[in-house]
């Protein structure tokens, strides 16, 4: 494999059948439910500060499995999409990127079940609520190393990785207390969204130029961190603006310019590679 972990291999795409491990899986639906919160006073008015749509109970949303060949245990990652939703794209590519380096990934799906075109402009669900019904579901196959799974998500999934490695005086959702992610990385995120410091180890890539999300936030939350939690390392990527590794000709997207940088792309794969590998363990 390059330095970069471009190269991967084509996986073959075969279905998953509960109670048995395949031989291999590519992008298979899968379908599994947002953890519910311990819902009280205090849990609705953070839910509410955040601009998320708060529920009582557990919403059914799909998502996208895929896994490399082999028993396992695998290390795991849960992918999650920016405001405009999992594209056919995105989904493949972090899917052939992760399987390639040997993780089970799981990307997941937060608007397609509830009917929403994209939430750039009005509430996004809790994508954390999805996130943790995420790895509740990999942690029950057969195949992933319950302890060894991570989360990287892109803009507003960026933003959900960075709450997600964040520290929390009360507990909001209905997980197991043993389940947690060990590892977070975020793409292009509003770093003020997190808590002064992290619970687990984050990586965070960013352009100069990115608009949406600028890497002054992130430099300036960096500067202002406490020394203390996990360790946190911020990559700024000269001359790159929001979905830098995204491959599509440069255009406004709801007032943001977004455009596609294969340096940045290359780096920042890199820079995740090697971050995934010394936190999950080399597959």
């Amino acid at each position: 494999m390059s330095r970069f972990g471009l190269s991967v291999a084509l996986l073959i795409a075969l279905v998953w059948l509960p109670q048995r491990a395949a031989a291999q899986t590519f992008d298979a639906p899968v379908t599994f439910n947002s953890a519910p919160y311990i819902i009280g006073q205090l849990q609705q008015r953070m839910a509410l500060e955040r601009g998320e749509m708060v529920g009582t109970s557990a919403q059914a949303i799909g998502g996208y499995l895929s896994k490399p060949s082999g028993d396992g245990p695998f290390a795991a990652i849960v992918y999650l999409h920016g405001c405009g939703g999992l594209s056919e794209p995105t989904r493949q590519r972090f899917a052939r990127m992760l399987t390639g380096w040997g993780y089970v990934a799981l990307a997941v799906d937060s608007f397609g079940a509830r009917g929403l075109a994209h939430a750039c402009t009005r509430p996004a669900p809790d994508r954390q609520a999805d996130a943790w019904g995420a790895i509740a579901y990999l942690a029950s196959l057969p195949f992933v190393d319950r302890t060894r799974i991570g989360v990287v998500g892109s803009s507003q999934g960026g933003i959900a990785a960075m709450r997600l490695a964040s520290t929390h005086d009360v507990k909001i959702y209905d997980v197991p207390e043993s389940l947690t992610f060990k590892v977070a990385v975020a793409y292009y995120p509003r770093c003020g969204s997190a808590s002064k410091w992290l619970a687990v180890p984050t990586l965070i890539l960013i352009g100069d130029k990115d608009d949406w999300t600028p890497a002054q936030d992130c430099q300036q939350w960096m500067s202002l961190r406490p020394d203390k939690g996990a360790p946190v390392k911020l990559e700024v990527y000269p001359g790159a603006y929001h979905a830098f590794d995204t491959p599509r000709p440069g255009r406004s997207y709801f007032g943001h310019w977004l455009q596609y940088d294969p340096d940045a792309t290359a780096r920042s794969t890199a820079e995740m590679h090697d971050f995934l590998a010394a936190h999950l363990g080399k597959p």
